[in-house]
């Protein structure tokens, strides 16, 4: 409003200049992004968003958890519809999966947050995965966050924290491929 005030108004019809114009792209016209792996053969994935903990079944978490562990569904986090599974009688040993809705972006957007730990990943049953975070956790704290693209524009993360006495035993990102298997055959319909 202010430059309006300081601005000369010009009466007449407005026309197209002779000179190019380029048209603003809208973020979601060219995904992916250059050097983001293409997602092939997208998922719907919103089913899953509704009910996360569906995105694995009671024998796979019993398979990395142990017995009698119940996964919590979250709606409202931060990330997106989210399902964490944490064993309660090991300290830190856990699972989280979400059903990202930070952006629409899909792995463009991983891509271009510029992650101080960001490592591509070898693909999961097809679908283009890359470990992320603020920091490399691996070593430390046996933990690993990944996305795996089920669409140029969706991801779902899956986060995977060792208990103590696994951590340097496995890689955490391969732990995390491995229950990424698991979502992604879910939500493929293999369930």
């Amino acid at each position: 409003m202010l430059l309006s005030a300081c601005t000369a108004i010009t009466t007449g019809t407005a026309s197209p200049s002779n000179s190019s114009s380029v048209t603003a792209a809208t973020p979601s016209d060219h995904l992916p992004g250059p050097g983001v792996p293409k997602v092939d053969v997208p998922i719907d994935i919103s089913r899953f968003a509704q009910a996360p903990c569906d995105s694995l079944t009671s024998i796979q978490v019993n398979e990395l958890l142990g017995a009698g562990v119940t996964p919590k569904a979250v709606f409202n986090a931060p990330g997106g519809p989210s399902c964490s599974v944490h064993p309660p009688q090991v300290t830190q040993a856990a699972v989280l999966v979400i059903f990202n809705k930070v952006n629409d972006r899909g792995l463009t957007g991983v891509y271009q947050a510029k992650y101080k730990f960001f490592l591509p990943l070898e693909p999961v049953d097809g679908y283009p995965v890359v470990a992320y975070g603020l920091v490399d956790d691996r070593a430390s704290r046996g933990g690993c966050q990944i996305a795996i693209g089920t669409s140029d524009k969706q991801t779902v993360d899956v986060g995977v924290t060792q208990s103590e006495e696994n951590i340097g035993k496995k890689d955490p990102c391969e732990a995390a491929r491995g229950v990424a298997s698991y979502v992604l055959s879910n939500l493929r319909g293999g369930k």
